[in-house]
């Protein structure tokens, strides 16, 4: 029996504020015209995916040099700056804290899935707490900017980490090896089974994640950020279809809802993990 929970994160809107966004503005982009008048119609017109289309326009943007080349040192040095929501800063250790309390023979672990640039969410204060990070990423041409899409994380493609994380196919050594993930590995060997996971997501991108957790017994929290009511009603619809087991304000302080939501989750995983070693022990 699986001893590990893993909580996996998405993290634009659902651990700080949209980390592209915020980029732009940065760089002194009108970022609304760029997601609308850029973005938009490689959606609309043109049946782009949205990962790769706003990749692409970014490329393009760094080409056009208004801003300067797009760099892999300017995109971490705002991964640094980056600002996160209330709690974040101490979320892993009041929850490591509470399992290793309650329950010190299980151990949490947690990961981080995003559409959003690697470049950035690894030099965030936060990426240390992470077990592994899986994100969108560039390569990068002669003049140091962004020249080429190396990996694209989107929608579906954010479920195969969960099966990486469910396969302990994580960290640096996992990396030259893409296919290991498509191994089969039998139930009683899985690291973490998704029944032991938790996945907490705010976007449309996050649909297939919350659809295999909650299917397969996990917990799939739904998180809406206060400063961008317009959100509210997409993510409310995530509740209608029945995509989550909760929504909430990403806010994560002691005294959030969210986190209190998030502590009974880890509580009551953790205890079934000890009651079932307990029985398998006898």
């Amino acid at each position: 029996m699986s001893d590990v929970i893993a909580l996996v994160f998405d993290f634009d809107d659902t651990l700080a504020p949209d980390s592209t966004t915020g980029f732009l503005s940065e760089l002194g982009v009108d970022a609304g015209h760029f997601w609308s008048q850029e973005v938009g119609p490689l959606l609309s017109q043109h049946d782009w995916d949205p990962v790769p289309a706003y990749l692409y326009q970014m490329i393009e943007l760094s080409r056009s040099g208004r801003h300067g080349p797009i760099t892999q040192e300017r995109l971490a040095q705002w991964g640094r700056r980056l600002p996160l929501h209330d709690g974040v800063d101490t979320l892993f250790s009041r929850l490591r804290a509470l399992v290793k309390a309650q329950h010190p023979q299980v151990q949490i672990e947690f990961y981080l899935i995003s559409s959003g640039i690697g470049d950035v969410v690894r030099n965030t204060p936060i990426a240390h707490e992470f077990t592994d990070i899986w994100a969108s990423e560039f390569m990068y041409g002669p003049d140091g900017g962004i020249h080429f899409p190396r990996r694209i994380v989107s929608f579906t493609d954010k479920t195969r980490y969960l099966f990486h994380i469910q396969k302990g196919i994580v960290g640096q050594a996992s990396r030259n090896k893409p296919f290991e993930v498509n191994k089969k590995v039998e139930q009683d060997k899985l690291r973490v089974p998704f029944q032991q996971m938790i996945f907490v997501g705010d976007g449309y991108t996050d649909i297939p994640c919350f659809s295999l957790i909650r299917k397969s017994g996990g917990v799939a929290f739904g998180v809406w950020d206060p400063r961008h009511k317009d959100k509210r009603s997409r993510a409310w619809g995530f509740i209608q279809e029945g995509r989550v087991s909760n929504l909430n304000q990403a806010r994560y302080d002691e005294h959030a809802e969210l986190y209190q939501w998030l502590e009974e989750a880890v509580e009551s995983l953790a205890g079934r993990i000890s009651l079932n070693s307990r029985i398998y022990g006898g």
